[in-house]
């Protein structure tokens, strides 16, 4: 996740659950089993290493996230593959433009057939976003702010918002907008299902199970925890592509996230 943008927030956005979410597309979103609840993010340098790495995980893993690394180096060429596999595909872009440009964007992501992908949680983007999508187009989830970043990478960054309060506030905004999910830390997750209600998905990155090294992740959390703070999916993505048993890994944290269910 980039940055989320100043607190653009909109005077009629509040807590409140959206009253018009569509049974059928929740349906469509919700996790599967356990086992869909984790998103494997191959951030890898090609598509040969990428495959090899799907190769290795076989049935371990059900949910993968193709994100900026990989998808300068082909990686949509791998989706048509996953989802004949019967694998979900999360495309992070991350999209962040003028509205016609953002509405383009969507309508060519609604060709691609995957399940979620991500637009910057500015609340014109969002509105763009989710008046492009067709009927059955992907998830689209609202970026809030990125798990490397805390309070005062976010002072250094020009805002006066702490990070609890950019995420909540755009988490509101997301509502307002028709979004159908958020992307946060775990962390916040809690605060945010409080906010979305039961029926927007909470994605949360920065999951480290315990013992792993946060890297550059600072608002990190275990599988377990993020569950039990209200996420429907874990984006993991170092611990499992770089474990020296990829499946191994995988499998250990979908137990872990089995267990806190």
């Amino acid at each position: 996740m980039l940055p989320a943008a100043p607190l653009e927030t909109s005077p009629t956005a509040t807590p409140d659950y959206r009253p018009d979410t569509a049974v059928g597309q929740r349906t469509m979103l919700a996790p599967r089993d356990a086992k869909d609840r984790l998103i494997v993010g191959l951030d890898v340098p090609d598509t040969r290493t990428a495959q090899t790495m799907i190769d290795r995980l076989g049935d371990s893993v059900s949910f993968y996230k193709i994100g900026m690394q990989l998808l300068f180096a082909g990686g949509l060429d791998l989706i048509p593959g996953l989802l004949v596999d019967g694998k979900r595909v999360f495309l992070d872009m991350k999209l962040l433009d003028i509205d016609n440009t953002i509405a383009n964007g969507v309508h060519s992501i609604d060709n691609l057939d995957v399940t979620f992908t991500t637009i910057h949680a500015y609340p014109k983007a969002m509105r763009a976003a989710v008046a492009a999508r067709g009927d059955t187009g992907p998830g689209l989830l609202a970026v809030t702010v990125l798990t490397s970043m805390d309070d005062s990478d976010l002072t250094e960054a020009g805002y006066s918002a702490s990070a609890v309060d950019m995420v909540t506030a755009r988490a509101r905004d997301a509502t307002a907008a028709g979004m159908d999910g958020i992307v946060c830390s775990a962390v916040e997750a809690a605060r945010v299902r409080a906010i979305v209600g039961p029926d927007m998905v909470i994605v949360t990155p920065g999951i480290r199970p315990a013992g792993a090294a946060a890297g550059d992740q600072k608002r990190v959390v275990t599988p377990g925890d993020a569950i039990k703070a209200g996420a429907d999916y874990l984006v993991v993505a170092r611990p499992v592509v770089t474990a020296v048993e990829p499946a191994v890994a995988a499998r250990a944290i979908v137990a872990e996230i089995e267990a806190a269910l």
